[in-house]
């Protein structure tokens, strides 16, 4: 298996536009809308694909799928209804993706991820993309007796915190637009006004646009309230802006360029 969603793909979404704020907040409600039936708490067994990167809700995620256990989770997938068909993303704490036994421990905190579209090969593999929805956390992995990794998993709830939630997403989403403009070295770059006013999107905009390595992205994936992930994205920002001039040669100025894919 293979991801576009790279490092570089993650700092790639420092750049949006209004027109694609609007559609893709919406569609962030739907992912999270088609998770009416699965209630925090509950749990349920899902199927895992395993990656070496954080996968956020909302996020839009390509995969080019061509492992033969794969292979066999998009057949399996087609035969559910719509809703159900997804799967886990965890991020991989220590091993590999590819090969059965490469995965030697995930992090507890994953996305459950939904198939949107299958685009097959002739000789068997597929492009897929997915849209990342309802968090979860792995309880315990299960032979389910399928070639692809199962696992027993806990849904999490999205709380917004005791906080004013809203006066931190505005406080955030002005340290952000810094942030852009720093990595561009522009000051007049297009973006969402109102991203503040849905404070669990900005937070989850932030936490993929981030230029941060994978433990921390993780930790804002795991965030328990809104209002937690953006406390602790201010706290990165603040440190990324104060320790950014004094690395003037770092090549992300292309980073800014690309818009967010949410949804």
């Amino acid at each position: 298996m293979s991801t576009s969603l790279s490092a570089r793909n993650l700092r790639a979404t420092a750049r949006t536009t209004h027109e694609d704020r609007g559609a893709n907040t919406a569609k962030l409600g739907e992912a999270y809308r088609m998770q009416e039936g699965r209630r925090a708490g509950d749990r349920e067994v899902i199927a895992l694909f395993p990656l070496r990167t954080v996968l956020v809700p909302g996020l839009v995620m390509p995969l080019h799928i061509f492992e033969p256990r794969y292979r066999q989770l998009i057949a399996d997938l087609s035969t559910k209804p719509e809703n159900d068909r997804g799967f886990g993303v965890a991020a991989i704490r220590d091993g590999h993706e590819v090969g059965a036994d490469a995965v030697r421990s995930l992090y507890d905190v994953g996305t459950f991820t939904h198939v949107r579209s299958v685009e097959p090969h002739p000789d068997g593999r597929a492009d897929i993309v997915t849209n990342g929805a309802a968090r979860f956390r792995i309880i315990q992995l299960v032979d389910a007796g399928t070639p692809y990794m199962c696992a027993e998993v806990e849904w999490l709830d999205e709380a917004d915190g005791v906080a004013d939630v809203h006066a931190l997403a505005e406080l955030a989403h002005r340290r952000f637009r810094s942030y852009r403009e720093m990595l561009s070295g522009a000051t007049d770059l297009d973006g969402p006004a109102d991203l503040h006013e849905d404070p669990r999107v900005c937070s989850y905009v932030i936490a993929a646009a981030l230029v941060i390595d994978t433990a921390e992205r993780q930790k804002l994936l795991e965030a328990g309230s809104t209002t937690d992930r953006l406390r602790h994205e201010l706290r990165l920002l603040a440190r990324e802006l104060a320790i950014f001039p004094e690395l003037p040669s770092l090549p992300v100025t292309e980073m800014t360029r690309v818009p967010i894919q949410l949804n």
